[in-house]
């Protein structure tokens, strides 16, 4: 027997991209049953609000063990379902997650500490002002299918210690991924604080619409754009990240070795499908022909297994698309170009492009892919790559560290790396974060609180007068002072005037204090 709320639906890949063998069956949330999961975790939150800091913590700290203690568990199902390498599991989603909870846990206290606001004593006597950073209720939480068991903690984690509660819609390409993530928090939370939610993308609208506080999505543009706009209608906030076309800029000066390596690395790691992945090289032309024969002899060299397949056959046939569309335009295969035999796999490809007018160079390919083009210079590499409708993730290799850092300043992107790329995200410490259809919102770092929290100001006023200095009645003794202050707050007056100014004021609040 199925829980009332399930159904046995199938909206779920079946099958492993790695080579067609079946998957176990997952079971759907009807949806008319996400209101309940909802109300669920709203009960369940507000205990768990109640709760302080550190008891939160404690609770929470247990993760970090049991992500580190299923890593070989973890690796099985996420190698099955969405085909990464082993080791590529192991690195970006088994001990990075690690970090990500204790990172939180560690600061946790500190970050959701109040904040006492500093009120002039004159203007404002007898009275203190402190910001409490609260809990938003209940996140709703829908992720994709490239890292479905970090991407999912990097909000689970700081969004449970600062009080909310989270319903969980994981991907419906990765949901046996998504379960084990729910289930990391069974028997550590209160019931239902973490709910979960199983099914495509009337299952997420669902969510989306429901009684809930605050959405996080990670996805495409188009349903990024339906879930802002549900948001908008109910006047609840949401971050949303939306990918990227992110560009690796090689200079004349950059260490060749160093780059070709790091950008096949970060081109190919999850087979490309990383919204930071390398996705446009602009290399200038007096190392364009070098860069280009060395990046080519490391993907040539690339061992098997090293890339991993696609995750569905749509995603395959995707990037066939665009490398068959900038092929047509006139651009060159170096190597790879086609779909392998096994499973959803396909080759590793490098292809020299002329123009930045076709598919493979606008729009995101989300696959094992190495465009390169070549530049005259610096500026036309900046102007090429901030050109994009995304704006996520961006490098710059280049020996000198100093130019580099003043490169990425004209970049528009939310994150720039330098001799280096597509990594960051695993800082639990470093902001992530993008502009233009990437989206908005912060997640990692402090930075992501000021989403996941709403403050809260609370002023106590001690003072003991029969009435403030403004209340009723306004009189000229009032307006007096007011010019008075006027005067003394500004840079422009002399100190004459000032002088004059203060004689003014100490002459008319006692006249004031007094009722006049």
């Amino acid at each position: 027997m199925l829980p009332a709320h399930m159904t046995t639906e199938n909206v779920f890949a079946m099958t492993s991209p790695l080579d067609g063998a079946a998957l176990d069956d997952v079971t759907a949330t009807e949806t008319s049953a996400i209101s309940e999961i909802v109300a669920k975790a709203r009960e369940a939150q507000r205990a768990w609000a109640e709760q302080g800091v550190d008891e939160r913590v404690k609770a929470i700290l247990a993760v970090k063990d049991r992500v580190l203690d299923r890593a070989e568990e973890i690796t099985k199902v996420v190698h099955l379902e969405v085909g990464k390498p082993e080791v590529e599991i192991l690195l970006g989603e088994v001990l990075s997650s690690g970090d990500v909870v204790q990172y939180w846990c560690d600061a946790a206290e500190e970050l959701l500490d109040s904040v006492e606001v500093e009120l002039d004593k004159l203007s404002f006597p007898g009275k203190s002002g402190v910001i409490y950073k609260e809990a938003r209720g209940v996140v709703a939480l829908i992720t994709p299918w490239n890292m479905p068991v970090a991407i999912p903690l990097r909000t689970l984690i700081p969004a449970l210690l600062a009080g909310n509660a989270v319903v969980l819609k994981p991907s419906e390409v990765s949901p046996r991924a998504g379960k084990l993530v729910h289930d990391l928090f069974v028997g550590l939370v209160p019931d239902g604080l973490v709910g979960l939610v199983q099914g495509g993308k009337e299952a997420g609208a669902a969510l989306s619409s429901a009684d809930v506080d605050m959405v996080v999505f990670t996805g495409s543009v188009a349903t990024g754009r339906k879930v802002a706009h549900a948001c908008a209608e109910r006047l609840i906030p949401c971050s949303i990240e939306l990918g990227g076309k992110d560009a690796a800029i090689v200079l004349a000066d950059a260490d060749l070795d160093r780059a070709a390596n790091g950008i096949v690395w970060g081109a190919m790691t999850m087979s490309g499908q990383n919204c930071a992945s390398v996705e446009r090289v602009y290399v200038e032309k007096t190392v364009a022909k070098a860069l280009t024969e060395k990046i080519v002899a490391v993907v040539k060299g690339l061992a098997a297994g090293d890339v991993g397949p696609l995750a569905t056959s749509m995603q395959r046939d995707l990037v066939q698309k665009h490398v068959d569309g900038a092929k047509e335009a006139g651009a060159r295969i170096l190597c790879g170009g086609a779909a392998g035999e096994k499973g959803y796999s396909f080759a590793p490809t490098v292809v020299e492009v002329d123009s930045d007018d076709v598919p493979l160079m606008k729009d995101e390919t989300f696959g094992p892919v190495i465009p390169i083009a070549t530049v005259e210079n610096v500026d036309e590499a900046i102007t090429r790559a901030n050109a994009s409708r995304y704006g996520l993730t961006a490098s710059i290799w280049t020996k000198k560290a100093r130019r580099g850092e003043e490169l990425a300043r004209r970049l528009r992107a939310g994150v720039v790396t330098i001799n280096n790329h597509a990594f960051t995200g695993a800082l639990p410490q470093a902001p992530w974060s993008g502009v233009g259809e990437t989206g908005y919102g912060v997640t990692n770092s402090p930075l992501a609180l000021e989403h996941l929290t709403r403050p809260r100001f609370v002023l106590v006023d001690k003072n003991r007068s029969k009435r403030e200095l403004w209340w009723y009645p306004y009189t000229g003794t009032l307006r007096t002072i007011a010019l008075a202050f006027a005067v003394l707050r500004s840079s422009t007056p002399g100190i004459g005037a000032k002088i004059a100014a203060f004689f003014r004021l100490v002459g008319a609040l006692p006249k004031r204090l007094g009722g006049g």
